[in-house]
């Protein structure tokens, strides 16, 4: 079952994914840009997207949001009935795949940046018509990145504004902190703050702890790994127009970070609207 894994999308994401997975499955990958799948190792570069889906068991959808409708156009004319949809993009419901799809089964998954190096923070939902046992497997895949967390649909939104954006909020708020000062305002004022702002949003104690502790702990482990300024980590996070730069709009202006998380689920709520 779901030996072979196509990866449609070879960004940032889709290449931590396939670097996670692809020493225990199969994986194809496909991007329009071929020098994004150029001198990739351990993995199969499919010439088009037919050709993927004519061999893999299951597909992960890595294209950003604004292309994201074009796909789902390319791909349903295609026999996919038999295939398990992973989508990776903010904002896109379960529903809205169906609505294109048909009667597939559909998962959806919100991992955060540091899920490239395997210390992430994936949240998953599951759409009406994919049976349990394939939530199963796409939470033992997404393990692989990090820690994960099973959600009903209506709290993804909260989650894409809390674990998905937390870094951006994290590295903004560290500016010109030196490592044991970043380690301490973690402990001290970060992971409080964002733990309270979680369970504001409607998340229960518990997951409010999992979600702000392995959020900060991730953004710290990807800071020192990379070597990345904040600055520039934070850049990467924050799409334009996406809910992470509603916060940081927030944070700029002397917000608090619930002020900022508020602005962001405003955010994620108005772009779920529009698909």
């Amino acid at each position: 079952m779901f030996r072979k894994i196509g990866i449609i999308g070879f960004g940032n994401m889709g290449f931590a994914i396939s670097e996670g997975i692809k020493a225990r499955r199969q994986v194809y990958v496909y991007d329009k840009d071929r020098e994004k799948t150029e001198n990739t190792a351990g993995v199969v570069v499919s010439k088009n997207i037919v050709d993927m889906l004519n061999e893999v068991d299951a597909v992960i959808l890595a294209v950003k949001p604004q292309d994201f409708a074009a796909l789902l156009d390319e791909i349903k004319n295609y026999y996919i009935k038999n295939k398990l949809i992973i989508s990776i993009a903010a904002g896109i419901t379960t529903g809205f795949i169906e609505k294109y799809l048909g009667e597939i089964a559909v998962i959806r998954a919100m991992p955060n940046m540091p899920a490239r190096i395997g210390k992430g923070m994936t949240c998953l939902c599951r759409g009406k018509f994919t049976p349990p046992e394939d939530l199963d497997f796409v939470e033992e895949i997404f393990r692989y990145l990090g820690a994960t967390l099973v959600l009903d649909e209506e709290m993804m939104d909260a989650a894409t504004v809390i674990s998905g954006s937390g870094p951006g909020y994290f590295y903004d708020l560290i500016e010109g902190k030196n490592r044991d000062e970043i380690k301490e305002f973690a402990e001290n004022e970060f992971i409080p703050a964002l733990r309270a702002s979680a369970e504001k949003v409607g998340f229960s104690p518990q997951q409010a702890r999992v979600l702000a502790e392995v959020t900060s702990s991730g953004s710290i482990a990807f800071l020192e790994q990379s070597g990345i300024p904040p600055a520039e980590l934070e850049k990467q996070v924050a799409s334009k127009g996406g809910t992470t730069e509603a916060a940081l709009e927030v944070l700029h202006r002397g917000g608090s970070l619930d002020e900022a998380v508020m602005a962001a689920l405003a955010r994620a709520e108005e772009l779920s609207k529009r698909r």
